[in-house]
């Protein structure tokens, strides 16, 4: 006891270590020192002295919406770790100074003896060195089927590398499941030093990449902002220098300022993020790391687990086959209802020779198979499980003897590995040679293959060893992990969309085969965790270039794969549901976890969460994220398109000489209203009809490259020339300058009505561009003509906006100006906008 309290505290809990963790004063300091913070603080103090307080509103509350989100991903990694260190500790028996004793998981140390039962959760890793067992290590390697664990060879080196799952080792893991047997080991690894230890490790050093298209966002408005500070300065200067004073040159410098104030690209993306999220967990994906809805779009490379993604994680029967050869296949028997009579001894013996009480996810299989199709299930519940020959190194089947009531003597069923059933029923070498192509063949088609056989024995007292009793053997069952439904056509999608995918699987190579060529994914051969372990970090990219099935993967190679895909320029996702895939959904892109067989680690450790767990919804997830950022590019090139003219409708004034345009309170008006319902509008666009036969977009594509970014300016330009000319053209006429206000005004809002049309869909014409469905959009034009509407005839709206009285005649005018815009734009349009690749 006393060895074992210097070791606790040496060597620590048995639990995983806390990182240090940032106090919410630290993380609120460095999101203060945020260019985009600052900006919207000063941004928002300049509409508070002007009066603007609704605007001033929005800014601050998206600079506090900055503080939480950076907040929330700070613990996030917290909660990852913390679902680990709560899977890692369970309660644990063990013998101290000759007695047992039961002791908190967090409590055991390094050379403890744990005593490992049945249904146990093993608390540390440990050297199994009397007993035999099997253990459910689905938590670290994704496989349903349990692995044998055998004795340790005491005249064996212990020291090479041990690795969850296969068969006959004698290493167990910490937080896995012991489904058969019992035995005792030594405990070797405890906390962060056990192999799920080192996964939370791995976890913390992860750092997932900052969101690009903030980083995006940032530099367009400070590029905006430069360019508004010298316009400003340019204004204010002009307008003391023509003879104004101190105070009217700063107002206008101030209006000018708050044209091109871009603060509409936060509030844009914050809007389309949020949707963007509503619109995934409408399709069944919770959003956990919103940065994932931008990279969406991007994915080239889909990894994905086998067991529990592309597969049911669960076994079930798929053939039964008769020592005759004769085979039927379980699909049939779920379409007719029945099973032939010649198969019902198979499945019986089969079931008898499972546990009492299954746990085993074969043995659950092929009892569940047996009671839905009536094959003598009462008689393994009526009977009495006299004794069990368990599996042993070299005896790898399981053998079962029943004691009837109504019977004298007792009936034996055996099942295991086929040649170990050979051997039990003495085949000839002919007979074995049969069994053996029989066996292969169905382990071509990915299924786990056991043997059966029967016996009878009739003396009162049972031998030590099974070799004993004169075996019939009845035939082979197969067994597999049945793959999900529709996930060909969803591989088939990926592929139409230029998305690789790729399965990573810890099972053997046959079934990780057998399983992707079901499934649809470039099956021409596999790569293995060991011969990955041989690549050096620096080639390994290009050895997996081509590549799309790897078998025998461990925790760590799944993290060397994602990060070697990453560093060929791919941009990638990862689907998962285990522990072991906890590190490869952090590092990836995207991570994806599956939500109702997903581990809570799995589920922290992803940026999104797959609530129903269909693949599917990836290829729909995939399709929502390419349509969410093409509506978003839409969304930024209508703001970068409607603030030229609304800069230069406060800016010619100046130049020119001429009454003003537009003040603060007509741009807050058009800013207010127009920009923000509009964009709302381009969230609502539906997709474009390529959105999944084009390849992935560049992950370097800018979300406004310059080619976009110039017919965007060029849509403004084009406005702010028709707009000033039919200003200065109706000062010519002789109108007041509010008359002629009130109709620059009114074309103002009609350009900004024709760039939403232009600009909702890429390279469609205008008759199709009107006859997409986008209810809010109509929504949108009929907002802002009442707004307009009121503000024209409510005297003292009229009043306050200095606009003179609108007749009918000026209504068609600003319109003629938006619909002319309309026409020009329509016909520049093929030469610039373009969807991105």
């Amino acid at each position: 006891m006393d060895e074992a309290r210097k070791r606790l505290l040496i060597e620590g809990p048995n639990e995983l270590e806390r990182q240090g963790s940032r106090s919410a004063f630290m993380i609120a300091r460095e999101v203060l020192r945020e260019p985009m913070f600052l900006f919207l603080v000063c941004a928002g103090g300049i509409y508070v002295i002007l009066g603007e307080t609704s605007e001033a509103i929005v800014l601050c509350l998206f600079a506090t919406t900055s503080v939480a989100i950076a907040v929330v991903q700070e613990f996030r990694g917290e909660r990852v770790l913390q679902a680990l260190k709560n899977l890692a500790s369970p309660r644990a028996l063990v013998i101290r100074n000759g007695e047992r004793h039961r002791i908190a998981g967090r409590d055991v140390v390094r050379g403890d003896i744990l005593i490992i039962s049945e249904g146990d959760r093993i608390a540390a890793d440990a050297l199994l060195f009397e007993g035999e067992l099997s253990a459910d290590e689905s938590l670290l390697t994704g496989e349903s089927v349990a692995v044998r664990k055998i004795p340790v060879d005491a005249n064996a080196s212990t020291s090479s590398t041990r690795n969850p799952g296969g068969d006959d080792t004698p290493y167990l893991f910490s937080g896995t499941l012991a489904v058969r047997g019992q035995g005792k080991a030594e405990v070797v690894a405890t906390g962060s030093r056990s192999e799920i230890g080192k996964i939370g490790a791995s976890l913390a050093r992860i750092e997932p990449e900052p969101p690009r298209l903030k980083a995006e966002i940032n530099g367009l408005v400070r590029m905006f902002s430069i360019i508004g500070v010298a316009v400003c300065s340019l204004a204010f200067l002009l307008q003391w220098v023509s003879g104004h004073s101190v105070l009217y040159a700063l107002l206008a410098g101030i209006s000018l300022g708050m044209a091109m104030l871009p603060e509409e690209f936060p509030l844009v993306l914050t809007v389309f993020t949020v949707m963007g999220a509503w619109r995934l967990s409408r399709a069944q994906v919770l959003t956990r790391r919103a940065a994932a809805i931008e990279t969406l779009g991007e994915a080239t490379v889909l990894c994905t687990d086998k067991t529990g993604t592309l597969t049911e994680n669960r076994m079930s029967i798929a053939e039964l086959r008769l020592a005759t050869g004769e085979a039927f296949s379980a699909a049939r028997a779920e379409q007719t209802g029945s099973l032939p009579s010649q198969f019902h001894p198979l499945l019986l013996n089969g079931a008898l020779a499972s546990q009492k009480a299954p746990v085993d996810a074969m043995d659950v299989a092929i009892v569940d198979f047996a009671e839905a199709h009536s094959c003598g299930a009462e008689s393994r519940n009526r009977d009495i499980l006299q004794q069990t020959y368990a599996m042993t190194r070299n005896r790898l089947a399981v053998v079962n003897v029943w004691r009837s009531e109504s019977s004298d003597g007792f009936g034996i069923a055996a099942k295991g590995a086929p040649e170990t059933i050979a051997r039990l029923c003495g085949l000839s070498a002919v007979d074995c040679a049969d069994l053996s192509t029989m066996t292969d063949s169905m382990a071509h088609d990915g299924l786990r293959v056991l043997g059966v056989a029967n016996a009878t024995f009739s003396d009162e007292r049972l031998p030590d060893e099974p070799d004993d009793f004169s075996f019939h053997f009845l035939g082979l069952i197969g067994l597999a992990d049945p793959i999900r439904a529709n996930i060909t056509r969803a591989v088939s999608e990926c592929r139409a969309a230029g998305i690789r995918v790729i399965m990573i699987t810890g099972d053997y190579p046959a079934t990780a085969l057998a399983i992707a060529r079901k499934a649809g994914i470039d099956a021409s051969h596999v790569v293995s965790g060991p011969e990955i372990e041989n690549i050096p970090t620096a080639t390994l990219g290009r050895h997996i270039r081509e590549c799309s099935v790897f078998a025998r993967i461990t925790p760590a190679d799944k993290l060397r794969i994602v990060q070697a895909l990453q560093s060929n320029g791919g941009i990638t996702a990862m689907i998962g549901d285990g522990v072991n895939d906890a590190p490869s959904l952090k590092a990836a892109h995207i991570g994806i976890a599956m939500g109702g067989r997903g581990t809570d680690v799995a589920r922290e450790a992803a940026a999104l969460v797959l609530l129903d767990d269909n693949f599917g919804s990836v290829v729909t997830a995939i399709r929502l994220g390419r349509r969410i950022f093409d509506n978003l590019r839409k969304a930024t090139g209508f703001i970068a398109a409607v603030h030229v003219p609304i800069a230069g409708l406060a800016l010619f004034p100046i130049i020119a000489g001429l009454p003003p345009i537009l003040g603060p309170l007509h741009i807050a008006f058009l800013e207010l209203i127009i920009d923000p319902v509009c964009s709302i509008a381009f969230e609502n666009e539906r997709e474009e009809s390529d959105v999944m036969s084009r390849p992935p977009r560049s992950a370097k594509a800018p979300l406004l490259s310059w080619t976009r970014l110039l017919w965007c300016l060029l849509q403004g330009a084009t406005a702010l020339a028709l707009i000033t000319s039919l200003y200065v053209v109706s000062l010519w006429y002789g109108f007041p300058a509010d008359q002629a206000r009130s109709l620059s005004f009114g074309a103002m809002i009609a350009s900004s009505i024709a760039f939403v049309v232009v600009n909702r869909s890429f390279g469609t014409s205008l008759f199709r561009a009107f006859l997409r469905p986008n209810p809010i959009l109509w929504v949108v034009f009929a907002v802002a003509s009442v707004i307009f509407a009121i503000t024209l005839h409510w005297t003292p709206a009229r009043a306050l906006f200095d606009f003179g009285v609108f007749y009918a005649p000026d209504a068609f005018i600003s319109a003629s100006v938006g619909l002319i815009l309309l026409m020009v734009l329509e016909l520049l349009k093929g030469i610039f906008d373009r969807p991105v690749g």
